[in-house]
């Protein structure tokens, strides 16, 4: 009688054990499934911007400025990847799709003699164009900097419409936080990367894009 008490008593201090477990593992399965579901959902609007009516081939009118996202400076060179973005925009510029640059992006390292928009004004002076249709934005770590900062010349320089210029893999980004940020009806101009490997730019967005969303969440509610 004694034997069968002890064995109803283990029996009964394993349950709770047990169902904690078991509801371990159903968050665990739900929170796997939110991350694959998100996974998904990232990718498919890294990969719908190209079917954007926001993105353009030709302008009918010149935009005022052409805004250029900074990438990263190697040294005293603009990195391969932004070597990219400089020669869309240069196209760009001879095609008269916008009349004033707009080069934003700062200092990437501390030992560093120029900014990412000092070194892609250095490069666009060296390849013809003239130094009085640069603007340039020194202070930006990121592209909802990119693109506030960018928006605050524009407004001290009487300019009212935007072509953004970047890579593909980054449009959708852009056009969002340019359309958050009260952009009058932003344009893009895009080109794909051959630098970057596909897994590269994927990951490197997906992260970028998810910060964008929690950043985007703080600033609707004013913590940011």
């Amino acid at each position: 009688m004694f034997v069968s008490n002890k064995k109803t008593y283990s029996g009964s201090a394993n349950r709770p054990r047990r169902s904690w477990r078991r509801r371990m593992f159903r968050w665990t399965l739900l929170l796997l499934l939110a991350c694959i579901l998100w996974l998904v959902y990232v990718i498919a609007q890294i990969g719908s911007i190209e079917r954007n009516p926001a993105v353009v081939k030709q302008m009918a009118t010149p935009a005022d400025a052409g805004i250029l996202l900074g990438a990263a400076m190697w040294g005293d060179q603009p990195s391969p990847g932004l070597e990219e973005r400089l020669q869309l925009s240069l196209k760009d510029y001879r095609d008269g799709k916008f009349q004033v640059f707009i080069l934003t992006g700062g200092l990437d390292r501390p030992e560093y003699r120029y900014t990412e928009a000092e070194g892609m004004a250095i490069y666009l002076e060296a390849h013809g164009v003239p130094r009085d249709k640069i603007l340039l934005e020194n202070k930006a770590t990121s592209t909802y900097e990119n693109l506030k900062f960018s928006k605050k010349i524009m407004e001290e320089h009487g300019l009212k419409t935007a072509l953004i210029m970047t890579h593909t893999y980054h449009g959708n980004r852009a056009l969002e936080i340019s359309q958050m940020l009260g952009y009058s009806d932003p344009k893009l101009s895009l080109t794909e990367t051959k630098v970057l490997k596909p897994t590269q730019k994927t990951a490197r967005e997906i992260l970028a894009y998810t910060k964008w969303k929690m950043d985007q969440i703080a600033i609707i509610f004013g913590w940011k």
